[in-house]
């Protein structure tokens, strides 16, 4: 099949977030070179390519073992390249901090304490999100930036926090709550935690949701996040 020679990152940073990180702020947690660059295996699955060529996707497939799977973000939807089949695929809505005006979130419950995650957390930010779903979540995830969590006691129960930077802007990620904990505004006071903490950096917050996802919608536009674009994803994995 024949792709087109589009580069995508060449209007806006946020047209190609994954490959606009790779090439600039999270460089060091890359590999590749200039036709596609990924996040370390131990960090996550996300990876890009310069553009939608053939040659572009042969580059990801020497980057990737074979039968591994790695997450792309797209302008459109493709049919898998050679070399590879699509597990999964779908819609995402690119939204952004439109306005910085205060946000007010119901206190916690007293039996509930929010604060910054350590590396001592990693196995219960992985016990959640495998139960969750909030998008990949590996071992090393959590260096790529500050995670907050909300416990009932030892438990954790929420949590949500930073994945993409790039220079101007940083992406919030990991939104997830445990089954037994929602409906009491955790994913609003975590999301408000990691809104204001990038606003500090005088970053713009973004972030990713599944298009169909109408409640996080919801949430997120509340919170003052307009849309700014739609993408597709699609998980690759590599043949054997």
């Amino acid at each position: 099949m024949a792709y087109s020679s589009h580069t995508m990152s060449a209007a806006h940073p946020l047209d190609n977030p994954i490959w606009s990180a790779l090439n600039t702020e999270q460089g060091h947690f890359s590999i590749g070179n200039s036709h596609a660059r990924r996040f370390l295996p131990e960090i996550g699955p996300l990876s890009a390519t310069c553009d939608q060529t053939t040659a572009s996707y042969d580059a990801l497939r020497r980057l990737v073992e074979p039968r591994e799977m790695v997450v792309v973000f797209l302008e459109n939807p493709i049919e898998p390249p050679k070399g590879w089949s699509l597990p999964r695929s779908g819609r995402l809505d690119q939204m952004i901090l439109s306005s910085s005006m205060a946000f007010k979130t119901a206190s916690i419950p007293p039996e509930a304490t929010l604060r910054r995650l350590t590396t001592a957390d990693i196995p219960a930010m992985l016990e959640l999100t495998a139960l969750t779903e909030p998008g990949p979540f590996r071992q090393r995830t959590i260096e790529l930036g500050a995670f907050w969590g909300i416990f009932h006691g030892d438990r954790l129960v929420s949590m949500a926090g930073q994945r993409l930077h790039l220079p101007q802007f940083i992406e919030i990620s990991a939104v997830c709550t445990h089954p037994d904990a929602r409906g009491r505004g955790y994913a609003n006071q975590l999301l408000a935690t990691v809104r204001n903490a990038i606003l500090h950096r005088c970053k713009t917050p973004f972030l990713h949701v599944l298009s169909e996802n109408d409640s996080a919608i919801r949430v997120y536009s509340a919170m003052g996040f307009a849309l700014r674009h739609r993408l597709h994803f699609a998980v690759l994995q590599r043949d054997a």
